[in-house]
């Protein structure tokens, strides 16, 4: 189960992963500019944030077996039609068709961690199938990469589509069937520690997308490192919050420590992004900004996860997951066109001060949640209930 959620979470977002990192042959082949790299990432997750209140709602109803089979399918759907874009006007269409995984990833691997694993044992879980994630940002920035440079980028993207419909067949054999459906009202607006969540993850996506988006351009065109060497940038990215989503996890599982660590996180983000700034004046320092990129910004959305399993109501894990993924794709889909107004005029350093304002941003939010929730002596249990 642990795997194949890994695996989920993985290909939800690959489509994007992927288009960030091989940005660079992009921008050469296609003639995709800068702002126009940063739109498409604004048209996948601008979806992925209008329909996860509805995806969190369809989860809860139909169950986590169809969902995580259908999410799998329309991914590879939606690779194939990156892979034959035959111009640069073309990609935005199809990455808006991965932003409907990416709306049930979230809802549907939460609601199955619910149904099938012990609560002891789900800070765990949680951060491994966050993990995947990451997973997904490694390999495309390593071995798709290395792929694009032999073979060509049409063959990586199809490559991973081909990928994904495997990894559908696994879904449908291994799942267990769905439980029938128990009615529950239906919430669009979050409330109570969901709505303090949602706030923290829409900053925290505007700095994690942007350097997911421009981490590879950045490299080449102010550090002139090559396409591969670019690209590897973004799999550190994914190697590291592998790591971090793992760890901080399992260490959100400990009581009274959850609440505290968001906070924590987005503060170590600032400096990540900092890194990311001065790197002209000092090239391997971008190795060490990337490194904690992964560490702490991409680790607190796995946080994030935990603090929302411990905290939904009854019946509502997929709408209250949803929310909070609705405000971490919206900053997906805001983040990226603010820096590429930068990166296209080439101010790069303003973009990565842009970004660490973001994180800067999140880690006041949740460092006043986690003092109010001290104060309240607010527990576990879910708001509204």
């Amino acid at each position: 189960m642990t795997a194949l959620l890994t695996c989920v979470m993985a290909f939800s977002m690959l489509q994007l992963f992927l288009i960030g990192a091989l940005g660079p042959r992009l921008v050469a082949e296609l003639g995709v500019s800068p702002a126009v790299l940063g739109l498409t990432t604004t048209v996948g997750f601008g979806t992925a944030a209008v329909l996860s209140p509805a995806g969190g709602r369809v989860v809860d109803r139909v169950g986590p077996r169809r969902c995580l089979v259908a999410l799998l399918g329309l991914t590879a759907s939606a690779l194939a039609l990156i892979g034959a874009a035959p111009g640069a006007a073309f990609l935005p269409a199809a990455v808006a068709l991965g932003g409907l995984p990416q709306a049930l990833a979230n809802p549907a691997t939460n609601k199955a961690i619910l149904a099938a694993v012990p609560p002891a044992r789900r800070p765990s879980v949680t951060g491994w199938k966050q993990s995947g994630v990451q997973l997904g940002a490694f390999a495309a920035g390593v071995p798709l990469t290395a792929l694009a440079g032999l073979a060509g980028w049409r063959a990586a993207v199809w490559t991973a589509a081909g990928l994904a419909v495997l990894a559908t067949v696994w879904a449908a054999r291994a799942l267990p069937p769905d439980p029938p459906a128990v009615p529950t009202p239906a919430h669009w607006v979050p409330r109570g520690a969901i709505a303090w969540l949602t706030a923290f993850s829409l900053l925290l996506g505007c700095g994690v997308a942007s350097v997911n988006t421009y981490l590879a351009l950045f490299g080449t065109e102010r550090l002139g490192l090559g396409p591969a060497t670019a690209g590897a940038l973004v799999g550190v990215v994914g190697v590291a919050g592998i790591a971090g989503r793992v760890g901080w996890s399992k260490a959100a599982g400990r009581p009274g420590l959850a609440d505290r660590l968001p906070g924590a996180l987005a503060a170590g983000a600032v400096a990540a992004a900092l890194l990311l700034a001065v790197s002209p004046s000092a090239r391997p320092l971008v190795w060490a900004g990337a490194v904690a990129v992964g560490v702490f910004a991409v680790a607190a959305n796995a946080v994030s996860m935990v603090l929302v399993l411990r905290r939904a109501a009854p019946g509502r894990a997929g709408q209250e997951s949803a929310l909070v993924s609705a405000g971490f794709f919206a900053g997906f889909a805001l983040g990226p066109p603010l820096f590429g107004t930068l990166a296209q005029a080439g101010r790069y350093g303003a973009g990565w001060l842009l970004v660490a304002a973001e994180f800067a941003g999140a880690a006041t939010l949740a460092l006043l949640w986690a003092v109010r929730e001290r104060r309240t002596g607010a527990r576990p249990p879910a708001p509204g209930r």
